[in-house]
């Protein structure tokens, strides 16, 4: 019995003990102490960047996935046979129209043509003998010392002189055009591809290409609106030109621009798109057949648009918000409804007010209804 009494006076004395102390704590509160000081609530607010909401002009923007095409792409190929004897340009090389590609052993087209002016020359000393022997008759028919029919051999002599000579001025024409034909020209600017036939490979008239000439500048991008599209497109092409810029990937500003030169004649049924191409200076050539770039269509703009950051949009299960800075600066969540970006700002059609200012910043450390502290 006396030890329980002995545990009950020691239990009462710890208690007492431990009240003491918290009163103790609660004086230092009350006459200034520091030790359990309460938070001063404006040292607890979460400090963030803050912007105001910018209302600015916009363009309106398509962007599509694409491809780029060249406007030209031939296969050179001779037009008359024999052994190439020389390749001007090296493989890979951009050439001009009209420039010398190959040259194919023209001796056996030079030795045609000389042979057919040779036949020319003596033809023609024949007609002038035919038309000689012509004008002699006609004078010995009129004075009776020849006969009518011995005139009209001339005459028809004469006349196959003639036709015999035009065929030789033929003949030279034809060995002329074979003779250019051993020189292969760029029928325009591009780019040369992988040479097909060394030189002294024989050749022949129409058969395997020598190489491949590509269009570069300017060059076709090929991309596929949907049918949805095709309304705001059409409308935008009847009240102008429609510009068109090219982005490689990776990159965010375009650094190739043209126009919109071609809309297709049908909506294909399996897609529900429908074929569009731009046309696109490509001065440096950096661009190339058979890329896959992204192609933005300005289709006009839009006035008085609300824009906020980027970075000052967030996203949940229930969509895209933004933090405003509410009264008693306490962070609103706003559920926005956004537009298309421009310049780092991206505008919200739905949610916020031109007055509002927006946080675009520590979105991870916030949340509704949070205490902020805006920074200027």
């Amino acid at each position: 019995m006396t030890h329980t009494w002995k545990i009950a006076l020691g239990t009462a004395a710890l208690t007492a003990i431990a009240i003491g102390i918290v009163v103790v704590r609660q004086g230092d509160a009350l006459f200034g102490g520091t030790a359990g000081a309460i938070p001063n609530p404006a040292m607890m607010a979460m400090p963030v960047p803050v912007t105001n909401v910018v209302k600015k002009t916009i363009p309106i923007a398509l962007e599509y996935s694409a491809r780029t095409e060249s406007l030209r792409n031939v296969a050179l190929q001779a037009k008359v046979s024999g052994y190439i004897q020389e390749q001007h340009v090296a493989d890979g090389t951009d050439v001009k129209e009209g420039d010398l590609l190959y040259t194919i052993d023209p001796r056996d087209f030079q030795a045609t043509l000389d042979q057919a002016k040779a036949q020319a020359r003596r033809n023609v000393a024949a007609l002038e003998y035919a038309r000689s022997n012509l004008d002699r008759g006609s004078t010995l028919a009129q004075s009776g010392y020849l006969a009518k029919d011995t005139l009209d051999q001339r005459s028809s002599t004469a006349r196959q002189a003639e036709a015999t000579l035009a065929m030789d001025q033929a003949a030279i024409r034809t060995a002329e055009l074979n003779l250019s034909y051993t020189q292969i020209r760029a029928p325009f600017s591009g780019r040369l591809g992988r040479n097909q036939a060394p030189v002294g490979t024989l050749i022949s008239a129409n058969g395997a290409p020598l190489n491949t000439l590509v269009q570069l500048d300017p060059i076709y991008v090929t991309f596929n609106p949907s049918e949805t599209d095709l309304a705001a497109i059409e409308k935008a092409r009847a009240a102008g030109k429609v510009t068109a810029d090219v982005l490689l990937p990776g990159e965010t500003q375009p650094r190739f621009s043209g126009e919109l030169t071609f809309i297709d004649n049908a909506v294909d049924r399996s897609t529900g798109t429908i074929v569009a191409r731009a046309t696109i200076r490509n001065a440096d050539r950096s661009l190339l057949p058979g890329q896959y770039v992204r192609v933005r269509l300005h289709i006009g703009t839009e006035p008085d648009a609300l824009m906020v950051p980027e970075a000052a949009l967030g996203s949940s299960q229930l969509g895209k918000y933004v933090y405003i800075v509410g009264e008693g600066n306490k962070a609103d969540q706003r559920l926005v409804s956004t537009g298309v970006s421009h310049e780092g700002l991206i505008a919200i059609r739905k949610g916020i007010s031109e007055g509002d200012r927006v946080i675009n910043g520590n979105l991870q450390k916030i949340g509704p209804g949070a205490l902020v502290r805006p920074l200027p």
